[in-house]
């Protein structure tokens, strides 16, 4: 008897194999209500955990298109930090439900991303979010997070099976600068039959070096930086031809140098968008924030040598400081070491915290009994290998297309950096750099090359599909439509 259904339903899937392709998707991780959703979603939705290298679990949380899901691309999505979830960029920046002000409520985003395609978003490395390993080995780096979230991409099609041969596509933003290209190059030269079509970054970190050298001039012609600072830096780390803000050896570099740190991670401005407002007031003094800009900004294991310099300038130039702060407020002892701290200095994060944490949506999101709290950013200890992306993005670009996008009134990641990194790559220009038009509005430029597209958003900040969601999901269809900005 079992053998005849057997060859019931086998003739059955041939006939009507979309239908059986539904069946093969992983009931069990289906999520059929979400606390706080007033309407259910007309798409599936799924959240669970996909199994990495050793021990590690990945939790997922993936929608499905709500254009045309067996043909639309599936796009995995993953923030940065090191060490942030991609959740954030669910609820916050491109999912399809965002997180009222309340903590409990959620509504509909009207620009969400899995309006074009189906949409993955992964916390990784295991240790973010509700990512967990068995051993609590949470030590990784560059490489072993790309083999990790490889092993999860092929855990995931082995899940989905009928989202296989669909056009996959990687997506990332800040340290996913990092992330991206190196999960592309385990892609690319695996053995997973995986329909890979290429990737896009935004306000990514793609050379740790370039991003230092072109945030000084950022700031300063964005008015962060005085003119006597500037001339300071000018005659001390330029040899007419250049300027080096990076490594420099010249001591009075150094000290010039560590005023502009100072200025940027320290005074309260909001180094994600300029512009906008710091949540929670200044200063910040958040580990989360100094860390980040560890990775970003060559940053000594203690800030003692930074302080050291700072005040020594200050008192043999026997001047006040300048920021309307006393000294003893203008210094501050910052603490510095690998493990990432659980908040994003001048971002509002509260209610995504709290409705993550609730217990109807862990049981929801069917997450692990026994996980601590859910945080935008988690404690792991992630060493940093590369320090740019050169010899990924050559290789990758023989094969695939590529998108940079930048925001840009960011300086945690500036568009300068970002600009001229691409252009450095030496492709071949296909047309030269125009404004971009949404709704007969400027919403920024592009310069597109042979594979790859630079795009800045005019007026954005770090997060582009948050502050300009319009712009950012037309910007996102056209790319994966291979239509031009």
């Amino acid at each position: 008897m079992r053998m005849k259904n057997s060859i019931f339903i086998a003739v059955v899937c041939l006939i009507l194999a979309p239908s059986c392709y539904v069946l093969s998707q992983p009931a069990e991780d289906e999520v059929t209500s979400l606390p706080g959703l007033s309407t259910p979603p007309s798409f599936k939705q799924y959240s669970g955990y996909l199994d990495a290298t050793g021990t590690k679990h990945l939790h997922y949380w993936y929608v499905e298109s709500q254009n045309d899901p067996d043909n639309d691309p599936v796009v995995l999505w993953m923030n940065g930090g090191p060490g942030c979830s991609s959740l954030d960029g669910f609820l916050s920046e491109l999912g399809p439900f965002h997180v009222n002000d309340d903590g409990n409520t959620l509504y509909v985003n009207p620009y969400s991303w899995n309006l074009v395609a189906n949409v993955l978003f992964l916390e990784a490395p295991a240790g973010v979010g509700y990512s967990y390993a068995d051993d609590k080995n949470y030590t990784t780096d560059d490489d072993q997070t790309a083999k990790d979230n490889y092993q999860a991409l092929q855990s995931f099609f082995a899940k989905f099976p009928n989202r296989a041969s669909n056009p996959f596509y990687i997506f990332g933003e800040s340290y996913g600068g990092i992330y991206v290209p190196t999960l592309s190059m385990e892609v690319m030269n695996g053995n997973a039959s995986i329909n890979f079509q290429g990737f896009g970054v935004g306000n990514g970190v793609h050379d740790i070096p370039l991003e230092h050298n072109t945030a000084v001039p950022y700031a300063y012609y964005h008015g962060i930086l005085g003119d006597d600072l500037w001339k300071d830096l000018q005659d001390n780390c330029c040899d007419g031809t250049s300027c080096n803000y990076y490594n420099n050896k010249n001591k009075q570099c150094q000290i010039a140098g560590s005023q502009v740190q100072h200025l940027i991670m320290d005074i309260g401005i909001n180094f994600y968008s300029i512009y906008m407002d710091c949540y929670g007031g200044i200063p910040p003094h958040l580990d989360r924030y100094l860390v980040d800009m560890k990775h970003l900004f060559s940053l000594p294991n203690s800030t003692a040598t930074m302080k050291k310099t700072w005040l020594k300038k200050v008192k043999s130039s026997k001047q006040k400081p300048t920021f309307g702060m006393p000294l003893k407020d203008t210094i501050h002892p910052m603490h510095f070491d690998n493990n990432l701290g659980d908040t994003v200095p001048c971002i509002n994060s509260t209610a995504i915290h709290g409705y993550l944490n609730k217990p109807a949506v862990r049981q929801a999101l069917h997450i692990k009994d026994g996980l601590p709290q859910w945080s935008i950013c988690s404690d792991i200890n992630y060493k940093t290998i590369y320090a740019d992306m050169y010899k990924q993005y050559n290789a990758l670009l023989a094969k695939y297309r590529i998108l940079i996008y930048h925001g840009d009134t960011d300086l945690a990641c500036n568009f300068l950096g970002g600009q001229e990194f691409v252009n450095s790559l030496g492709q071949q220009e296909k047309a030269q750099r125009r404004a971009w038009i949404y709704k007969n509005q400027i919403a920024g430029f592009v310069h597109e090359f042979e594979n790859i597209t630079y795009m800045t958003v005019k007026g954005a900040g770090h997060m582009v599909p948050q502050w300009k969601a319009p712009q950012a999901l037309q910007m996102f269809t056209n790319f994966l439509n291979n239509k031009p900005q």
